[in-house]
């Protein structure tokens, strides 16, 4: 049984275990360079970003995908990040072959990292059991070997996923001049929000980040502040929406295992019942806020308290629940779960803040 261990501990070694998985992580490295700046286009929009505004300045949410991969392989990994590795490690080494792929493709920002493969060649090290210790060496080889099938595939879908970021990135273009001012106005984010809700469910997963991330890298590399604004509006915004369909779903899910039905009877139960019953006012409110710009989640949410349309303790309850119920059935450590988690907390906090 392996625990995250201080960062400090995170050091090098020098075995021949080392060296090979080394040379595992160094591939893994080009490859996860390859498919974030090679395998999709940037903003091919014909229009030009104007806006000198601090990105951070006027962001609701502090930081939802945080710094690039790459920065994040400079430094030594947190006693989380390595709890997440540890976890991620012993669930591919306990995985079928066959369901490798498929694992990898969900997580492949964390077991693309060389220090991934750091991981796994200190924990070799620490294994005193040699058949341990070889399994560890084959889940090495077997990961090393699925990247390589799993970064192409990632490639093309990142392609696909660069029309669709496109699309949504559009909408923050004045209608006139086709320009991207910054700070955006009101209408303009609505825009985003509203291109958001038209893009298929499916469309919204670990490659649709993956793709702004690199788009965010890119601009940030150039000094586009302002694209990096609009770039972190469109992440609110898939956040929103993303929990907002989760937390249809998970209703669906629930209600098919209480009613041992499919989830195709259970959502018809559930829609029927949904319009039978008045919704809770915390639910109404939380829908509320998770259509709409994280700007404006203050005002909404001292409004909807003011006017007794909901309870603070309520909206909280409402909200705890959903980070229950939708975080928690993400793939841990994936970007999706990072993403929503963080856009989840910042509204916990503006929602405690509102009764100071």
């Amino acid at each position: 049984m392996f625990t995250a261990h201080s960062s400090s501990a995170f050091q090098p070694t020098h075995t021949p275990h080392y060296t090979m998985l080394m040379k595992k992580a160094a591939l893994s490295l080009l490859l996860l360079v390859s498919s974030l700046t090679e395998g999709s286009a940037f903003v091919s929009c014909n229009a030009s970003c104007k806006g000198k505004k601090a990105f951070f300045a006027s962001s609701g949410l502090r930081s939802s995908i945080g710094e690039s991969g790459l920065e994040g392989n400079r430094r030594a990994p947190t006693p989380n990040e390595i709890a997440i590795m540890d976890e991620m490690i012993t669930k591919l080494a306990n995985a079928q072959p066959t369901e490798l792929p498929n694992a990898v493709s969900k997580a492949i920002r964390i077991v693309s990292s060389p220090q991934f493969f750091m991981r796994i060649a200190q924990r070799s090290d620490m294994e005193q059991d040699e058949e341990q210790k070889e399994k560890l060496s084959v889940l090495a080889n077997n990961i090393a070997r699925t990247l390589e099938v799993v970064v192409s595939t990632t490639e093309n879908r990142l392609d696909e996923r660069s029309k669709e970021v496109e699309q949504v990135v559009k909408a923050a273009a004045e209608p006139d001049t086709g320009e991207f001012l910054w700070p955006l106005t009101p209408e303009r984010c609505e825009a985003i929000q509203a291109e958001m809700r038209k893009l298929d469910p499916g469309a919204l997963d670990e490659s649709f980040l993956l793709t702004i991330d690199a788009w965010m890298n890119k601009s940030m590399q150039d000094g586009m502040d302002g694209m990096v604004g609009i770039l972190q509006k469109v992440l609110q915004a898939y956040a929103g929406t993303a929990v907002s369909r989760a937390r249809d779903a998970l209703a669906t899910q629930v209600g098919a295992a209480v009613t041992g039905t499919s989830e195709q009877e259970a959502e018809a139960i559930v829609s029927e019942a949904q319009a039978s019953k008045e919704p809770s006012s915390g639910a109404i409110v939380l829908e509320k806020l998770l259509a709409m710009d994280t700007e404006t989640w203050d005002s909404e949410i001292r409004n909807a308290v003011s006017s007794e349309e909901v309870k603070l303790t309520d909206l909280k309850s409402e909200l705890q629940g959903t980070m229950e119920g939708v975080v928690l059935g993400l793939e841990n450590g994936s970007m999706t779960q990072q993403v929503q988690a963080e856009y989840l907390r910042e509204l916990m906090t503006r929602i405690e803040a509102a009764s100071d």
